[in-house]
């Protein structure tokens, strides 16, 4: 995969890895032109990172399902491809990241690797539209969707820019919260499996209108939503 066509968002399905090292993390998602940012400190995953950063910078996040053991459990069938695009080094030996998403992708098989980290045969066919952003001008229920999150976030006693969401294009909107809100992880992979981006409003403002009259007040304090 070219760096290059990446950063360009010129890439195709075709240009992307076959072979990718994947990042096993229940409760992150990573979605197309969305940025995670990853504090990395296991010496395996440093290693992943070394060795992406020296050559096209993907890495794939994914998480993991029941079967397998404690130390190497089960991946999920979908995962996402991120490109490094910030790198920093703490003073410690941790690497600051952030990955940008670039494609959905299928597990196809893990390989046996020599490597301390797991590598996957990952398919993209089925995620080719996740190179193209939607447009901006994209309608979706955005009224509905901020009532729900309103609700959401009152009884959870988070807080957003409201201005910001507002006029967010739809696509940034539905991502970022799909990434940032503290969904359980088999309602991120809710998230990530979804068709198109207005499958995956809707189900994000099903998951906000469930959570909303279910919440019990007392499990978290007020917080800041980052």
């Amino acid at each position: 995969m070219s760096a290059g066509a990446i950063a360009g968002g010129s890439a195709r399905v075709e240009d992307l890895p076959a072979i990718l090292p994947v990042f096993p993390l229940d409760g992150a998602l990573l979605l197309p032109r969305g940025g995670l940012p990853l504090n990395i400190f296991e010496p395996r995953y440093l290693n992943m990172v070394d060795d992406a950063m020296a050559g096209d910078r993907s890495i794939g996040m994914i998480a993991t399902q029941s079967g397998g053991d404690r130390a190497r459990p089960a991946l999920a069938p979908l995962g996402c491809l991120g490109r490094i695009t910030s790198f920093s080094e703490t003073a410690d030996g941790r690497y600051l990241i952030t990955l940008t998403g670039v494609c959905r992708f299928a597990v196809v098989e893990e390989l046996p690797v020599t490597t301390p980290y797991r590598q996957v045969r990952a398919d993209y066919s089925a995620f080719g539209e996740d190179l193209e952003p939607a447009p901006f001008d994209l309608e979706f229920g955005r009224d509905r969707l901020l009532e729900a999150l309103r609700a959401y976030l009152d009884r959870r006693g988070l807080e957003i820019e409201w201005d910001t969401a507002r006029g967010a294009p739809a696509e940034a909107l539905i991502n970022s919260l799909s990434m940032a809100l503290p969904f359980a992880s088999a309602e991120k992979q809710a998230l990530l499996a979804a068709a198109d981006l207005v499958e995956r409003e809707t189900a994000l403002v099903a998951l906000l209108e469930i959570e909303a009259a279910g919440f019990d007040d007392e499990d978290d304090g007020p917080q800041t939503l980052q």
